[in-house]
């Protein structure tokens, strides 16, 4: 059986609130009347009706001030706010949709116009409870998958390996995705991975690529081979079949016995491995490599080829494996993204002395929003 809906009347005229409620009583509403605003306001948060209708002028509370504390309250985000007023100036109207006002009713009021506008307003009321229930059950979802994504990431490492991370989603969840496995004894296998786009479409190739990389399930792939395994990621996860999603990638193999790293990428910022630090404990300005190949994104062309490097890792390296969602960020002072070059210097002055936390706090404050607008996932491996 459907709801009757609920209509709360503020204004201090009584002959106006006796001809407002039994219009609307007419038409099989629920009405409550409030003779002020700040009563009516109490009478709002504790009823949340589907529908205000408030006269402008009273004393006290207003019905702008009424109207600006309903529409802030996330309680009442969907109740349909009428202004009741005789004024007529556009500049009037304007300052009330300003305000947050969903409709006027002029005075001297019309029966059969205030009984139009309160039908209408319940419709607009309707639609939006509809589309906040499905907003509500799109985020329940979105952070089902964000906990599912977070399930299967690997725990910290230690040893003479010693792997810390961190996975921060965006509120609209991405396609960042990363693992490190021994594939034999003396082999570590890293990589990092960014789908492209967001949402559930961006998560779940991720998702498949971790199994397909945790498993070995790739056909003919060496995973000793970082190039072979870019080679055989874009041979199975082409575009026109992944629904136009491509990813890009960084993937290594450290041999701890040489202690050397054999690495490729494909599109993806390039890892910072941080030498180091001098005997007083100051780095180098030199003291880092930026550790990429050139390589497009998995996915855009199918013959596309990848190259491996390598190089020699001291003892006491910190290596970071990061998603661009960690310098792709408005800026506090002039909105631009922060940039990879204010990322770089940060690790390099800061690596050996911040954990993943603080260098995520500098980082955030920077921002001239309160969170990141893309999935943000790093890595931090120190060579013991």
């Amino acid at each position: 059986m459907p709801q009757i809906p609920q209509i709360v009347i503020i204004d201090d005229d009584t002959t106006i609130q006796i001809v407002l409620m039994r219009a609307l009583e007419a038409q099989g509403y629920n009405v409550a009347i409030a003779s002020d605003g700040k009563t009516g306001l109490a009478l709002a948060q504790q009823l949340k009706p589907a529908l205000i209708v408030c006269d402008w002028m009273m004393p006290g509370y207003d019905g702008l001030e009424v109207c600006r504390q309903v529409k802030a309250d996330p309680n009442l985000s969907t109740t349909f706010f009428i202004l009741l007023t005789s004024r007529v100036a556009i500049e009037d109207r304007i300052q009330g949709l300003d305000t947050g006002a969903d409709d006027f009713l002029a005075k001297p009021i019309e029966i059969n116009e205030l009984q139009a506008r309160v039908r209408a307003g319940l419709r607009l009321h309707l639609l939006s409870q509809d589309l906040q229930m499905q907003k509500q059950l799109l985020e329940n979802e979105l952070a089902e998958a964000v906990s599912y994504v977070r399930s299967l990431l690997p725990d910290p490492l230690t040893g003479d390996v010693s792997i810390d991370s961190r996975f921060i989603p965006s509120s609209q969840l991405g396609g960042d995705c990363f693992d490190y496995f021994w594939l034999d004894p003396d082999y570590l296998a890293v990589y990092l991975l960014d789908v492209s786009g967001h949402g559930l479409g961006a998560a779940l190739p991720s998702i498949t690529v971790l199994n397909l990389l945790r498993s070995q399930s790739l056909p003919t792939v060496n995973f000793y081979q970082p190039h072979d395994v870019l080679r055989g990621l874009n041979e199975t996860f082409q575009m026109d079949s992944q629904h136009d999603k491509y990813f890009t990638i960084w993937y290594g193999v450290y041999n701890r016995v040489k202690r050397q790293l054999t690495y490729a990428s494909a599109g993806h910022p390039p890892a910072i491995l941080i030498l180091p630090s001098r005997p007083n404990g100051i780095p180098a300005d030199d003291a880092f490599n930026k550790l990429g190949t050139p390589g497009i994104p998995i996915g855009m062309i199918p013959d596309a080829s990848f190259v491996s490097d390598r190089c020699d890792i001291p003892i006491g390296s910190a290596l970071y494996i990061y998603s661009d969602g960690i310098y792709d960020l408005p800026n506090t002072f002039n909105q631009s993204a922060w940039g990879l070059g204010a990322f770089l210097n940060l690790l390099v002055h800061n690596a050996h002395s911040m954990g993943l936390d603080q260098i995520l706090e500098t980082v955030q404050s920077q921002s001239s929003s309160s969170n990141f607008i893309d999935d943000l996932s790093i890595l931090k491996i120190v060579f013991n």
